[in-house]
């Protein structure tokens, strides 16, 4: 009788045990899908908040008028007008650089009747595109905590990023015509200058755009790294002469296509009489259209609005430490 009562003993106090163990068990996994949970919705809320702060204007409680978006977009006009001024030194190497790139290249890639010199604008397309947007990556990547501690105080975003896009459309302007002064007399090509020009400003336009996007989401180490690989990757997926629907469809998007297209262009409509022939097996070779010259400049410009808006929803949006 006693090991009976022993026996039974054991076993309820081992089914209080397990029943014990369960109970912590599930209690456990409630509470961790609970914190989870707990967490997830604190991050969403701390996500919101930030993005609402970033984003929607908070009402000033100090009572004092803040200037217009117009007004400030003057003031700021003036201030980085000086900066501009300041850094003449830094503006004196890029467009010696880019008188540099000009020799070199219009001496090393000589006209070819066949080709209507694509070899030369390939290295156009590089040498502008690589400058150029290095040089705008200043504009928006060394006075990043500059801008917070203003806007906080209520100036306006748009105002800022406006009066740096003014100011940077002299280059936009200048540094073709200073690249194009060198190429030209050493190339020779046949297009004309203004043709070649008109293609150099909206590509100058484009790549500014780009810059301003990779400057203001990256700190500056990796937007340089992505100012260097951008053009050389894009424009030998451009060039590539094995056309698969995957390449061919990637190329026909890729600013530096739309570039190296309208260049050849402008450069094949020179040729008459016996070349037609030869212009044309080319041009169908590579893909291009004289009809297409204009087409080729409207997407470039629309790349660099399109850029410019993408880098102020950037500049509004994302605060890094």
């Amino acid at each position: 009788m006693d090991m009976l009562q022993n026996t039974d003993g054991l076993g309820a106090s081992s089914g209080e045990n397990s029943a014990h163990g369960a109970s912590e068990v599930g209690s456990e996994t409630g509470s961790s899908a609970g914190d989870f949970w707990q967490d997830l919705n604190s991050n969403v809320k701390s996500g919101k908040d930030k993005l609402q702060h970033n984003v929607l204007k908070s009402g000033d409680l100090s009572e004092r008028r803040s200037p217009g978006v117009y007004q400030q977009y003057r003031y700021f006009l003036g201030r980085v007008g000086k900066q501009r001024l300041r850094e003449a030194r830094a503006q004196a190497v890029d467009y010696l650089i880019l008188l540099l790139a000009g020799i070199c290249l219009g001496t090393l890639a000589k006209v070819n009747d066949e080709t209507f010199g694509v070899l030369g604008y390939t290295y156009t397309v590089i040498a502008v595109s690589l400058l150029c947007k290095i040089a705008a990556l200043r504009s928006f990547s060394l006075d990043k905590l500059h801008y917070w501690r203003e806007r906080s105080s209520g100036m306006s975003s748009l105002a800022y990023f406006l009066a740096k896009d003014t100011i940077d459309h002299f280059s936009t302007i200048v540094k073709p015509l200073v690249y194009l002064s060198m190429f030209y007399f050493f190339n020779n090509p046949r297009s004309t200058v203004l043709d070649n020009y008109t293609v150099l400003i909206c590509l100058v336009y484009c790549v500014t755009g780009i810059a301003y996007a990779l400057a203001i989401f990256f700190e500056p180490g990796p937007a340089q790294l992505w100012s260097v690989l951008l053009p050389v990757v894009l424009t030998l997926i451009a060039t590539r002469t094995e056309k698969d629907g995957v390449v061919s469809y990637v190329s026909n998007l890729c600013y530096t296509k739309w570039a190296l297209e309208a260049f050849v262009i402008s450069n094949a409509k020179r040729y008459y009489g016996v070349w037609l022939i030869t212009r044309c097996g080319s041009l169908m070779e590579s893909g291009y259209d004289l009809g297409h010259w204009y087409r080729c400049l409207i997407l470039l410009v629309l790349t660099g609005i399109v850029s410019r808006v993408a880098a102020f929803f950037i500049l509004i949006t994302v605060h890094r430490k």
